[in-house]
């Protein structure tokens, strides 16, 4: 019998040996970024979502998988995706220092844990929003994954640390040898210029709780 963790973990794999994630997979497809994250497989009341056969289409049709291989994705999974435990820490707390390198990946104590669907692949980690300074897009209580290792790219939605400790979710709209431009997630806040040098790392936002 073809089950709702099946078909989500087929979905998974496909993803992985394309060297995507779910929202790059769905972009890929030409469907909205959050199709296949996994905050939309379950409803808020607990039903199981399922992915629709329009969606499942666009996405063999993308990446040139035929319907056979992708029962084969299905057939070789067991129940729901493998879960890897990540790294979790508060927004704010964040910013206190001792939990980043320079580099902008999770180090030292005072971490907590979050599971998470393993076919997230390299080093990241969740930060736990709060209070409403990232509304529209981000709400307090939402976590959001971040890939240190990952190329950030103009338009990208990012974390940046400055050399002062201030942690920030923007988006990067310039970044050049002397200085770096982030929009704001909330308009009523101003573009942000800053001096490359006072800026410690920018990593790239991969997935969002909603």
């Amino acid at each position: 019998m073809l089950t709702h963790g099946q078909v989500w973990a087929a979905l998974d794999a496909l993803a992985d040996r394309h060297r995507l994630s779910a929202s790059g997979l769905a972009r890929k497809a030409g469907l909205d970024a959050t199709t296949f994250n996994p905050s939309k497989r379950v409803s808020i009341d607990g039903r199981e979502r399922w992915p629709s056969t329009e969606s499942l289409a666009k996405v063999m049709q993308a990446t040139g998988t035929s319907l056979e291989e992708f029962v084969a994705f299905v057939e070789g999974s067991y129940g729901v995706p493998t879960q890897r435990p990540l790294p979790l820490i508060g927004f704010a707390q964040a910013g206190a220092g001792g939990f980043f390198d320079d580099g902008g990946f999770p180090t030292g104590g005072g971490w907590d844990e979050i599971n998470f669907p393993a076919s997230v692949q390299g080093t990241v980690y969740a930060l736990e929003i709060t209070g409403d300074s990232m509304l529209p897009l981000y709400r307090d209580g939402d976590r959001i994954i971040v890939a240190p290792g990952e190329p950030v790219r103009r338009g990208d939605r990012v974390v940046a640390k400055t050399n002062a400790g201030e942690i920030m979710a923007k988006i990067l709209l310039r970044r050049t040898a002397k200085l770096v431009e982030l929009a704001s997630l909330n308009p009523s806040h101003p573009v942000r210029t800053l001096d490359a040098q006072d800026v410690e790392w920018i990593a790239r936002i991969l997935w969002a709780s909603q």
